[in-house]
């Protein structure tokens, strides 16, 4: 039988409801690196998935003004974390990409966050947590079929996990 109305209200609200509190937590969310505001964590993320990115792309992934992007990369190359270098298809333009040390610093926030959320579902079981993943990923493919059959561009997904391409390379096996 098809989910109610109601029903689908309650998820929509449920899924806002999370949305606002996983914003609420980052905005109070430990600063794992010194000098570097937790809301440029994103930054990283994007840039270790592309490899290298000019600050437009990130910016239109992270759906932020070029500015506030633009801001948050200079901090992070003033850092050691990124650096710029001439994009090889335009060179007036500039590139960046994560160095040893913003690897490391990524490595060091999916870890904090793994460990954080690990003690969010400490009275979860693992076969109903990964029920609840696949389902998370089923409404994502549903919203972007959605998206996408409306004419809508989806944005890109930024952040890639090691076991995420795990297990997309497994299911390509």
């Amino acid at each position: 039988m098809a989910v109610s109305k109601d029903e689908a209200n309650d998820v929509f609200l449920g899924l806002l409801r999370v949305q606002k509190l996983l914003v609420a937590a980052r905005n109070t969310a430990p600063r794992l690196e010194d000098g570097v505001d937790v809301t440029a964590y994103p930054v990283l993320f994007v840039v270790a998935g592309a490899g290298t990115a000019r600050i437009s792309d990130i910016a239109t992934t992270l759906h932020n003004d070029v500015s506030t992007v633009s801001r948050q990369v200079s901090s992070l190359v003033g850092l050691e974390l990124l650096e710029k270098s001439a994009d090889p298809n335009d060179g007036r333009a500039s590139v960046v990409s994560l160095t040893e040390r913003g690897r490391a610093a990524l490595d060091r926030i999916q870890a904090s966050r793994a460990e954080w959320f690990q003690g969010l579902l400490s009275d979860w079981e693992s076969p109903e947590t990964a029920a609840f993943v696949e389902r998370l990923r089923e409404l994502g493919d549903v919203l972007d079929a959605n998206l996408r059959a409306r004419g809508a561009a989806p944005p890109p997904m930024p952040f890639h996990t090691s076991r995420l391409l795990q297990d997309q390379t497994q299911k390509e096996d």
